[in-house]
């Protein structure tokens, strides 16, 4: 599934959203993998933990949470955020270490 959605974005950003992909696997290695509102998403013990996309200009990760971005505004202040949407530039991909704490904290929110 998730496969086939990167073959079809520009190579930039695919390899950006790969890296994102196996940062979330490592964080969340229960997870699976699956589609969810048409983008790649993660599910663990039945809930939504993590999604991404590609968009015209940017990639973008989404916490699958209204208040994840407000929890973590700090770690996120170099980034274009919305409630539920951290935009990046397929050149500066999100760092691993601050993907690990996003699910972390999704994962703690909601997940047991």
């Amino acid at each position: 599934m998730i496969d086939e959605y990167l073959k079809t974005i520009k190579p930039e950003q695919r390899e950006a959203l790969e890296k994102l992909r196996a940062a979330i696997r490592k964080a969340a290695p229960g997870a699976e993998e699956c589609l969810s509102y048409g983008m790649p998403a993660f599910r663990l013990n039945g809930q939504l933990i993590a999604g991404f996309r590609a968009a015209a200009k940017h990639c973008a990760y989404f916490p699958m949470s209204g208040s994840v971005v407000d929890t973590m505004a700090t770690d996120l202040k170099d980034y274009d955020t919305s409630k539920g949407t951290i935009r990046f530039r397929p050149s500066k991909p999100l760092p691993t270490a601050l993907i690990k704490k996003l699910i972390k904290a999704r994962i703690a929110e909601r997940i047991t």
